[in-house]
């Protein structure tokens, strides 16, 4: 399994040059360079939670795709983007995010993770790699200040 996150990784390096090299760059840099995270910095912007993601961290950020959010039920996102849904917004944006850089190499199988948010995450290296039901789809995007894997799911904190 660890094979096939380095040879995912090693493939979306070559395939896209412009997420190659982000060692200078903090996450949401990263991420709006990477130009499918559109969705995810609208969101965070919303939330007011930009500062804190280009802070000093590290972070590893269980980053939903543009698909993913696409995916919500119609009005999901709409109404989560509302001010007075803020509160809401900022509990799903910090189940996304864990302290510390956690790389494709330093997960097990069955392996929880403790967000800011405060619920966890597991995850799954049976198959796909996957964190609760999303899809892992680009592991090991570096920035700065921690890593981003890049989901096909937006996941929702129990409650």
């Amino acid at each position: 399994m660890k094979m096939f996150f380095a040879a995912t990784a090693t493939a979306a390096a070559l395939a896209s040059p412009v997420l190659a090299d982000h060692h200078m760059e903090t996450i949401p840099a990263v991420a709006e360079e990477a130009g499918n995270f559109t969705t995810l910095l609208a969101a965070v912007e919303a939330a007011e939670l930009g500062e804190t993601l280009s802070g000093e961290g590290p972070f590893t950020v269980l980053a939903p795709t543009d698909a993913a959010f696409e995916a919500l039920p119609e009005g999901t996102l709409d109404e989560l983007l509302m001010p007075e849904n803020k509160d809401k917004l900022v509990d799903i944006l910090t189940y996304h995010v864990i302290e510390g850089a956690v790389m494709s190499s330093d997960l097990d199988d069955g392996m929880t993770a403790t967000t800011i948010q405060g619920g966890e995450v597991k995850f799954d290296l049976s198959s796909d790699p996957m964190v609760n039901d999303a899809t892992i789809v680009m592991p090991d995007v570096e920035a700065s200040n921690g890593v981003i894997h890049a989901i096909d799911t937006v996941l929702m904190p129990e409650g």
